[in-house]
């Protein structure tokens, strides 16, 4: 379940209520006139089953409460109550089907901000690559690819190009256009100091036989398994299953790729600069594709004022 606070506009308070009264997926209602200060108003919370949580905030959104108040979401994870047992049975459909589309939103909104701290988790993996494919080791190999942030900013664009929040989808591209080619320059600078200090020379990725040599192998399965991955990836965020996330991120190659192209780039490999370029390109747009797709068969309308909501800044 998923517990509601609402800061409400004294006139839109009895709507609001009425509104979780009378929905068999809402429970445990309460009301304190006048508690709020910023903005001014009264707080409403309650706790909502999660597959008709999209249904209600649709019903609040109306009453334009988000523009004049304010509604928050939080998970809950324990409830022992004979109610919220109510509430969750009388909800149509199941909870690990629901797709709160304003949850969505927001979440991938904050994971495709760019910032420091994106930066430098792709910067990293990228590096951790970049060791894997001088040193022909798969386990570190895996070890980037566990800490790339990119699905965040891939998911953002396919929520953003499914719910037409052309903010959204700037944002994420935006996160990804600076942070793949500045990644790559980094781990191309490492890989020219480690050339310049006598680590590692041409040898090092040159030949045949290698086992990570799959990262700029780029053909049919690079594709599938990126579609796969994206598919797996966006049913695990709308379900809230974020365990599943961790599988997506070891079986795409979009970082792997990118460490190879600093490496190879430095050690004058362009076959095999060309080779990972397409292995980035085609995971991209694979995950990407998947992932909308997925949220187009889990569609259920549109959210009342959804496109008009900016997203935060902070």
């Amino acid at each position: 379940m998923l517990h509601l606070r609402m800061v409400c506009p004294p006139g839109s308070t009895q709507a609001a209520v009425s509104v979780l009264r009378e929905h068999a997926g809402a429970t445990h209602v309460v009301l304190l006139p006048g508690a709020a200060l910023d903005p001014a108003g009264d707080v409403v919370e309650a706790d909502l089953a999660r597959e008709a949580t999209d249904e209600i905030l649709a019903a609040l959104c109306a009453l334009g409460i988000d523009h004049d108040g304010g509604i928050t979401l939080e998970q809950i994870d324990t409830a022992l109550s004979d109610a919220a047992d109510r509430a969750e049975e009388r909800a149509p459909g199941e909870a690990a089907d629901a797709v709160v589309w304003e949850e969505l939103v927001a979440r991938t909104g904050e994971e495709s901000r760019l910032n420091v701290t994106f930066l430098a988790f792709l910067t990293i993996a990228c590096l951790l690559a970049a060791v894997g494919v001088i040193t022909d080791s798969p386990v570190t190999i895996v070890g980037a690819m566990v800490v790339g942030p990119e699905f965040g900013p891939l998911a953002a664009v396919a929520v953003g190009l499914v719910r037409r929040r052309w903010d959204l989808v700037r944002r994420a591209a935006l996160a990804l256009a600076v942070g793949f080619p500045l990644a790559i320059v980094v781990t191309a600078a490492g890989a020219w100091l480690g050339t310049l200090t006598g680590l590692f020379d041409a040898s090092a990725i040159s030949g045949e036989g290698h086992q990570v040599d799959f990262v700029y192998e780029v053909g049919p399965w690079s594709l599938i398994v990126a579609v796969l991955a994206g598919a797996a990836g966006m049913l695990s965020m709308t379900s809230a299953k974020s365990a599943a996330l961790v599988g997506v991120f070891i079986s795409v190659t979009t970082v792997p790729a990118a460490g190879y192209i600093g490496v190879a780039a430095i050690l004058g490999q362009w076959d095999k600069v060309l080779g990972s370029a397409g292995q980035l390109a085609v995971n991209l747009a694979g995950i990407v594709v998947a992932a909308a797709l997925v949220l187009v068969a889990r569609h259920r309308g549109k959210v009342p004022g959804d496109a008009a909501r900016p997203l935060s800044a902070g």
